[in-house]
């Protein structure tokens, strides 16, 4: 016989369906005791009333009253629970709940920490409450995890079960009555399985991020190193040719001075002969003027006039009425700085030539865009030629064309990085090269101009070259090009143009501000009556 505080197991009292503690417990005519909410909704939802524990089927759905012995055993079991629980928590001061811990949902008066959460029970227990899950058979079977909160938002909504399968139609989570309501015939698998799966889908993205990031840690080790060596060798060419230039700045310094000195001791060792010369001659004449005097104290009349001829005979001397002496320093210094800036000229020729070469490593592949063509435009097949015929062509009217401005873009675009192409010009007498952004107006009257979203330069008039900057820049140029180069630098804000042939930089934007993608622009001008006929060619780069 029991004693008097015999409390029975806890599994005694668990509902089979939610395998919780009973909560209004019934019993069916079978004997099997359930929830009268689990049993209900279980009928609710399936085909055929029977018992979810021995499967024995009904023809009517029996009537539901609540065991009362049933139910005041679980009354007991769960103030016995509760006292074990207080008792439990005034001897465990240190596992009270803290703010910031979830909470046992079991503790009535001191909350204590909660150590695990049911996922089936939609529980957090403390240790004391925990118990009954790590030893009694029903409840090992739930699946515990560490403590989270809002366990409430792990039920579904409008059946109130737990939400422990996954729908992979709907990409939802499911509890079991949905199955075979919303999701019927839908492909619904376990939360487990899903979970491993996304897992270990995120898992592989994860990685495949870490080894791109990676990649591109290498890769911007690489641009340093390069970058390092770049820098290097710009630097050691920039010693070796200030050097050089430096070194030619002392010799012409050194020529000119001696070149002044030699002049100077020229015009010095003239001035002394003729001083020599001079004094000599002077020498004579005083001899002559004490002869004379001589003859000038006789009294003897006859003697003078004899004498008067040979004395009247002038010493060999010289007309000295056109002698001078001239300095010969003049333009010395103009012809020394003259030689100096053709040196100057060189080695600047040497310094573009090499930047050239270093450009052309950017070389890319332009063809030009039919679709942003002027109606006027005659375009090659092959994309590479562009001149005007003077007669509108009947084109559609899209937004990316030109309607007025004689020009086209390149398709090609550019966001980052450097690019360079290059541009024959041979035969034109006005043309137009650049880059241009994206949301340039086309439509109407263009004017030319960064704050426009142009970066070009023009030739008009054939001689007259002008940079189309903000304000525009008149250039002066030593030949007319043949061939442009245009050479593009985003991050830097840098866009440059040269004369190909002659290696000469023409004119540079700098400090330009690019926040949109960049198009090659060309502009072939008007046809003139044929003396501008000469199409703007986009030239192959020879990477030398």
């Amino acid at each position: 016989m029991a004693t008097a505080n015999y409390v029975p197991p806890e599994d005694r009292f668990l509902c089979s369906i939610c395998l919780d503690v009973f909560t209004d417990p019934v019993t069916i005519p079978c004997g099997h005791n359930f929830c009268k909410t689990c049993i209900t909704e279980h009928w609710d939802t399936s085909d055929r009333c029977q018992c979810p524990m021995c499967n024995k089927e009904f023809n009517t759905r029996p009537e539901l009253h609540v065991n009362t012995f049933i139910s005041e055993m679980v009354a007991e079991f769960r103030q016995s629970a509760q006292q074990k629980a207080s008792s439990s928590s005034s001897s465990s001061e240190q596992q009270v709940f803290k703010p910031g811990e979830v909470p046992c949902d079991v503790c009535t008066e001191t909350k204590l920490k909660a150590l695990k959460s049911c996922l089936v029970c939609l529980t957090s227990y403390c240790e004391t409450h925990l118990e009954p899950h790590l030893t009694k058979s029903g409840l090992k079977r739930h699946q515990l995890i560490d403590p989270v909160e809002n366990l409430e938002d792990r039920m579904c909504t409008k059946h109130d079960k737990p939400l422990e399968l996954f729908c992979k139609t709907d990409q939802t989570c499911v509890c079991m009555l949905c199955t075979v309501s919303d999701h019927k015939m839908h492909d619904v698998v376990p939360l487990k399985q899903e979970y491993e799966g996304k897992k270990a889908e995120l898992e592989t993205e994860i990685q495949q991020m870490i080894q791109k990031r990676q990649l591109k840690i290498e890769e911007i080790k690489h641009s340093v190193d390069l970058s390092k060596k770049e820098a290097d060798r710009e630097e050691a060419e920039g010693v070796q040719v200030f050097t050089a230039l430096k070194e030619s700045v002392e010799r012409g310094q050194a020529n000119l001075i001696n070149t002044i000195k030699e002049k100077q001791k020229t015009t010095e060792n003239q001035a002394e002969d003729f001083i020599k010369e001079l004094e000599q001659e002077i020498s004579e004449l005083k001899k002559r003027s004490s002869e004379v005097e001589q003859v000038t104290h006789s009294e003897d009349h006859l003697h003078l006039l004899q004498r008067f001829m040979s004395l009247k005979v002038a010493p060999p001397t010289k007309d000295w009425t056109e002698v001078s002496i001239h300095s010969s320093h003049e333009g010395t210094v103009v012809r020394a700085v003259v030689q100096l800036e053709e040196t100057f000229s060189e080695e600047m020729k040497k310094l573009i030539e090499a930047e050239l070469k270093r450009f052309q490593k950017y070389a890319v592949d332009v063809t030009l865009d039919p679709d942003t063509a002027h109606p006027e435009l005659i375009l090659s097949d092959d994309g590479k030629q562009v001149s005007d015929s003077d007669v509108k062509k009947n084109l559609p009217k899209n937004p990316e064309r030109f309607s007025d401005c004689i020009c086209v873009l390149g398709k090609q675009s550019f966001s980052s990085g450097r690019f360079y192409f290059e541009v024959q010009v041979k035969g034109k007498t006005e043309w137009e090269l650049g880059v241009a952004r994206e949301s340039i107006n086309r439509k109407g009257g263009i004017k030319l101009g960064p704050q426009w979203g142009f970066w070009t330069i023009w030739l008009r008039n054939g001689i007259e070259y002008k940079a189309l900057d903000d304000p525009p820049v008149l250039l002066s140029l030593k030949s007319q090009p043949q061939k442009v180069g245009v050479f593009v630098d985003y991050e830097e804000g840098l866009v440059s143009f040269y004369d190909v042939d002659a290696a000469a930089l023409i004119y540079s934007f700098t400090g330009c501000s690019f926040t949109e993608k960049l198009y090659p622009f060309f502009g072939p001008c008007n046809n003139d009556g044929g003396k501008n006929s000469a199409p703007l060619i986009i030239s192959p780069v020879r990477v030398n």
